[in-house]
C-alpha cells in the first residue's frame, strides 16, 4: 500500500526529514521524503497497510523540535518500487 503524505507546520529546519527517515527505517517503509517550497513536507511510504498506518501516527507526532499542525494523506494502491527510504532534494 502506498500513501502520499503531506506534513504541515513547523516541520522544516527542525530535523524531521532525519526523523521520517528513522521511522521508516523502524516500520519497514520504502519511498521518499522532501522539503516543499510552501514550508511543508512531502513523505511517500510504501510498504504494508498496518505498517503505514503506524508510520503516520508516529509522523503526526514528529521530533521533539517540530509541530505537527496537520498531515493529508491520499491513499493509492500502486506500486513505485522502492527499494530504501531516502531524503530528495
Amino acid at each position: 500500500m502506498k500513501a502520499e503524505i503531506i506534513v504541515q507546520g513547523i516541520v522544516q529546519g527542525v530535523s524531521y526529514r532525519f526523523f521520517t527517515v528513522d521511522m521508516a527505517k523502524q516500520y519497514n517503509i520504502r519511498g521518499y521524503c522532501r522539503n516543499l517550497p510552501d514550508g511543508n513536507v512531502e513523505v511517500v511510504a510504501e510498504g504494508d497497510e498496518g505498517m503505514v498506518n503506524e508510520f503516520i501516527k508516529r509522523l503526526k507526532i514528529g521530533p521533539p523540535s517540530a509541530h505537527v499542525t496537520g498531515i493529508d494523506v491520499k491513499w493509492d494502491n500502486t506500486d513505485s518500487g522502492f527499494d530504501d527510504f531516502d531524503i530528495r532534494f
